[in-house]
């Protein structure tokens, strides 16, 4: 995931495509997780992290505007 700093680069179209390509990816990490569990179920965790910091910066960009 990108750090801080990238995500202030980032175009309001970049964020919310990958708001969700992020979605898309953590429902398949639980599904395939609950199906079959993961070597390292900590992606799943972070993945969410990432979606929140994505999330935030969006909001922060349309608040200002």
């Amino acid at each position: 995931m990108k750090k801080k700093e990238d995500l202030s680069k980032l175009s309001v179209e970049d964020l919310q495509k990958q708001i969700v390509s992020a979605t898309e990816a953590q429902a398949k990490l639980k599904l395939g997780h609950k199906v079959t569990p993961l070597e390292n179920p900590i992606v799943i965790r972070n993945n969410r992290k990432a979606i929140a910091r994505l999330n935030t910066e969006l909001t922060k960009r349309q608040n200002q505007a």
